[in-house]
């Protein structure tokens, strides 16, 4: 198997365990979503802390990389409590496709901060994905019902904001098992507060089933890192969207629940604006090499 069949086996199981993920925060119930991102990050940092502690690698960062690291703490947490919100109140798939926003929000968080290169071609996409996102979201006057598509919007803004500061760090040459460990520790300590005043009992349940949402994203961090190890984003990152497919399954096979029209138009919107990005990607660098 070459590196670049290798990346993609790596793209869908990180694809497949993230949609794990989602589909244990939405079985565990009407939990808060801050609780059930604190045992989801609990459980990333603790495999974290592992790693790091048998690589020898130490738990210090540089100096001048903390401001970065807090700020895709900060941005990596606020994403994760809106798609958990979503992911609770939303059609699976839905929330999910929201979630997958990101890359667009990437792509415009690297112009701004990190003076990368944005074309009239990748302007065109991040307008028509908007759009698509637009007919998920479904505004209307009634707050109530569009105010979890909204969070789930929020949470890929966040997303987006928080891949462009792991870009940044990885240029600047930050370990990537003390990104994760930084962040997951950072999102427990900011969950603990409501979890010592607000904590919710659960049952033994969902509490097994939230661990299986932490090993989800924990299948899902490791897979995505291997993946781009072996192969570039711009060669790879379509398979990502698996996951969509993957969380249209488990919605329809654990709850019965099938998008509506309107949404199909913004998934074929936004997949195939991700689609046209990845041939355009390819093409130029085939054409710079």
């Amino acid at each position: 198997m070459n590196t670049k069949n290798k990346a993609i086996v790596c793209i869908l199981i990180s694809a497949f365990g993230f949609s794990i993920m989602n589909l244990c925060v939405k079985l565990s119930g009407d939990l808060p979503s801050i609780e059930k991102s604190f045992f989801r990050n609990l459980v990333a940092a603790i495999i974290a802390f592992i790693l790091l502690y048998r690589s020898k690698a130490g738990f210090s960062c540089k100096k001048e990389n903390l401001p970065a690291l807090i700020l895709r703490a900060v941005l990596g947490t606020i994403g994760i409590f809106c798609n958990f919100y979503a992911l609770s109140h939303m059609v699976l798939s839905d929330a999910s496709m929201l979630n997958k926003l990101s890359p667009f929000f990437t792509l415009i968080f690297s112009y701004i901060f990190l003076k990368e290169k944005l074309s009239p071609f990748q302007c065109i996409a991040i307008v028509i994905a908007f759009i698509g996102s637009l007919f998920i979201i479904k505004p209307s006057f009634d707050l109530t019902a569009t105010f979890p598509a909204l969070c789930g919007f929020i949470g890929g803004v966040c997303a987006g904001g928080a891949y462009t500061c792991v870009r940044y760090l990885g240029i600047k040459g930050e370990k990537g098992p003390f990104i994760v460990f930084f962040f997951s520790a950072f999102s427990c300590l900011a969950a603990l507060p409501y979890m010592i005043f607000f904590f919710e009992p659960m049952t033994l349940q969902q509490f097994l089933i939230l661990i299986g949402a932490g090993a989800g994203a924990a299948v899902g961090q490791f897979g995505i890192t291997a993946a781009y190890k072996y192969a570039p984003a711009r060669e790879i990152s379509i398979y990502d969207y698996t996951l969509v497919i993957f969380a249209a399954i488990w919605s329809f096979i654990f709850f019965g629940e099938l998008p509506d029209w309107i949404s199909i138009i913004g998934y074929v919107l936004i997949f195939g604006m991700s689609a046209l990005m990845f041939l355009y990607n390819n093409r130029h660098a085939e054409s710079a090499k």
